[in-house]
This record gives structure tokens, C-alpha cells and sequence, in this order.
């Protein structure tokens, strides 16, 4: 038996690069190892297990052997583990791990047997991340209990509903906040679904607090229009109390926001950026509503109101997000290229994106990562997430720098 860590076992078929000067895994077998045992610590991101299969078959293929890969599972910060081990032959896969659990099991490597392994769909295994990461998170940091807010929107569903499958529904509090611009219905998605979910549900509304800021603040105003910065006065409020109800209870609080909002600086700071952990921050709009389905697959946990209507952040009459934001389908799109896969303005109008929508983009994600630096740990779950995976200057003047624009 040949033992290797992690990238010992990376070969150029895989990475279309030789990594060392020397193969770690040709010396072993040279030296008359039959078995490769791989002992990998490697985290979790979305597609991420078919380019394990590619690498581990392309080291067997090579070396002639059967390459055993033994791959850690658990949450660890914004890292998470997900298992997935594999015995690889050859001529193909004896043998596949489950994901996002322990298990122990005897696999006879000299078995004629070959499966396929049928890669999970992305919603789901990014659920499970999200799920594994929030538990262990928990347990190793010595919280038992988690709030959060709950506004009637996806992404505050999407979380709680991890929240609770992560921790159980007896350590979860959702606490709706509604101002003088909650429509109704936010309100009474809130509450079905905390009813759903089996939950605490509180309802403290916030329009008096808000009143009380605004009197004060008026005097010192005098003579300037209303903005984002009479808007944020809510997000401000709201995060006020759920840190009370966190810092009495014991209770850490979970923030709501997604990577789609975090990238673009459409969230407030000190608002609902405020927070323990943030739990799908890096996961893009698109994917929420995937997941949100997913959820819902054997009958209705999230509202089906929550899931339909447009998304709003409920700052002012009649707000939606595409007043300020492109269409998420195509926002997450730009991201993507320009955040996870490094690509130019220049490479991603070339895909047949608006240049205007793409570099709007590509500015509001650099002049937001003074926002991003303040942010709460979040779960990593594609191959870049904000945060310590992507250390970047907030200030910067790299190509035709824009004029600073005012914290939010």
C-alpha cells in the first residue's frame, strides 16, 4: 500500500500541468506499491466530484493500480467536507462513498463489478452542503440555537429551512419585522411558513422604532432628498433587535443574504448583513429558487406565494429588486464569469452580454468589497466564494477607477 495526501495523487491528465518535479505516485508504485491510498481533506463545490472521478481514474489508468481516496467529511468555518470517497480501477469505479456523512465500509478491490456513479443535482447536494456546514459550524463552535429574520422572501425560507434541518425545529426562532412597506402577504408567508417548519415565530413590527429614528434625524436632514439612506433605516432597525433577542437568548444569528445581493452590494450593512453566520452567501439567486423547489419536493414547506412573486426588499412602495438589479438570470451569469471563472469584461461581452450590464457588474462588485470584508463567515459551495477564497484590496484603482460612492 502506497500512502499519498492530497495533491501527491493530482496527475497532468488532470490538471494539464505537471504539479511536482517528481511524480509522488510513479515512486510509490516503483517501489512496489499494488494499492494507492490517498488521504484527502478536499472541500466541498458544486460539480466538483465528476473532475475527483476524472483525476482518480486517470491515476489509475496510469500507474496500473487501484487508487482507494479517503476524503474528510464535516464543516469547518466557510469549508465544508463532503466525503464522497471513491475506489477507483483501471477499467473503471468499484466502488462510491456517500456524501455529507461518515461511513465505514469493506470494499473488495479485486471485484469484477464497475458502477456509474450518477452525480447528485445541484440543489440538492448544495442543500446537503449548506446543511452539514450550518450543524458543524454549531456544534464545534458551542451554539445549540439559531434566529433569524424572516421576511416573506426566498431567501430568508431557504435559510430557515436549512436552519431547522441542521438543527431541529425546537432551536430555530424566525422573527418577522414588518414595517410600514411589509405588504401583508410577506407577513402571512412568514408566519405559513414557521407553521410549516414547526418553528418559534415572532412578530414585532417595527413602523413606531422607524418613526422614532426618522423624528430624530429629520432636523439633520433638512434640505435633502429621501434616498437609500431613510431606506436603510429599517434593515438597521431590524438587525438592532434580532442582535437583542441573539445576545439574551443565546442564540446566534443567521443572516439571509445570497451571493447574487453580497457581489453587488444590494444589501445593507449593519442591516441585514448583520450576523453569526452567513449561511447561503454564496450561493447565487438562481440556485435559491432551485433550492427552495427542492425543498418543496414532497409538498409544500415554502409558500408557494413566497416562491411566485417578485423579489423586493421592501424598502419603499412598490420596490422590486430588478428597479436596481439586471435580471438574475443574467446577473448570476456575469458573476459567475467574472467571479468564478476570472474572465474579462472584454471575454464576457464576447459570450453576447450587454457591455453596459456587464461592466455596471463588474463595478459594483469592486466597490463593494469593503462591504464584503465586514461580512459573516459564509459556506462555501462553488469554486469561489467571497471571503478568505478571494482576498481582495479594498483600496484599489485597477482599471478606469470610479468615483467612491457612499457606505450603505
Amino acid at each position: 500500500i502506497g500512502i499519498t495526501i492530497c495533491e501527491d495523487i493530482w496527475s497532468p491528465e488532470s490538471l494539464y500541468r505537471q504539479l511536482y518535479h517528481a511524480d509522488p505516485v510513479k515512486n510509490l508504485v516503483d517501489a512496489g506499491a499494488e494499492i494507492i491510498l490517498n488521504l484527502s481533506a478536499s472541500p466541498f463545490h458544486t460539480g466538483k466530484q465528476s473532475g475527483r472521478v476524472h483525476m482518480l481514474q486517470a491515476a489509475a489508468l496510469r500507474h496500473s493500480v487501484a487508487v482507494v481516496y479517503c476524503n474528510a467529511v464535516g464543516g469547518n468555518d466557510q469549508l465544508v467536507f463532503d466525503g464522497n470517497s471513491l475506489v477507483v480501477a483501471p477499467d473503471g469505479v468499484i466502488a462510491e462513498f456517500p456524501a455529507f456523512e461518515e461511513c465505514c465500509r469493506v470494499v473488495d478491490i479485486t471485484s469484477s463489478g464497475r458502477i456509474s456513479p450518477v452525480p447528485a443535482s445541484s440543489a440538492d447536494e448544495i442543500y446537503q452542503a449548506l446543511v452539514l456546514g450550518l450543524r458543524d459550524y454549531f456544534r464545534k463552535c458551542g451554539f445549540r440555537s439559531a434566529v433569524l429574520g424572516l421576511s416573506g422572501g426566498i431567501d430568508s425560507a431557504v435559510t430557515a429551512c436549512i436552519a431547522v434541518e441542521a438543527l431541529g425545529a425546537a432551536n430555530v426562532t424566525g422573527v418577522t419585522l414588518p414595517s410600514r412597506y411589509s405588504s401583508p402577504g410577506s407577513v402571512d408567508d412568514s408566519r405559513i411558513l414557521a407553521e410549516n417548519l414547526g418553528i418559534e415565530f415572532l412578530d414585532v413590527p417595527i413602523h413606531e422604532i422607524v418613526s422614532a429614528f426618522r423624528t430624530r434625524l429629520d432636523p439633520l436632514f433638512e434640505g435633502t432628498a429621501e434616498d437609500t439612506t431613510e431606506e436603510n433605516i429599517q434593515p438597521r432597525v431590524r438587525a438592532t433587535i434580532l442582535m437583542a433577542l441573539s445576545n439574551k437568548f443565546g442564540h446566534l444569528l443567521l443572516t439571509t443574504g445570497n451571493k447574487s445581493e453580497l457581489a453587488v452590494g444590494y444589501c445593507t450593512l449593519y442591516g441585514d448583513m448583520a450576523g453569526g453566520l452567513a449561511v447561503i452567501s454564496d450561493v447565487p439567486k438562481t440556485m435559491v429558487y432551485s433550492i427552495a423547489r427542492h425543498i418543496n419536493r414532497d409538498g409544500e414547506v415554502i409558500p408557494v406565494t413566497t416562491i411566485d412573486k417578485p423579489p423586493s426588499a421592501e424598502l419603499k412602495p412598490d420596490q422590486k429588486d430588478q428597479d436596481t438589479l439586471p435580471e438574475y438570470e443574467v446577473l448570476d451569469a456575469i458573476l459567475a464569469a467574472y467571479v468564478e471563472q476570472h474572465m474579462s469584461v472584454a471575454a464576457i461581452v464576447a459570450q453576447g452580454f450587454d457591455e453596459e450590464v456587464v461592466r455596471w457588474v463588474q463595478r459594483k462588485v469592486d466597490l463593494n468589497e469593503y462591504k464584503r470584508a465586514q461580512a459573516a463567515p459564509g459556506l462555501r459551495v462553488t469554486s469561489k466564494a467571497f471571503g478568505d477564497g478571494r482576498r481582495m484590496p479594498i483600496a484599489q484603482r485597477f482599471v478606469e477607477a470610479p468615483e467612491p460612492e457612499a457606505a450603505s
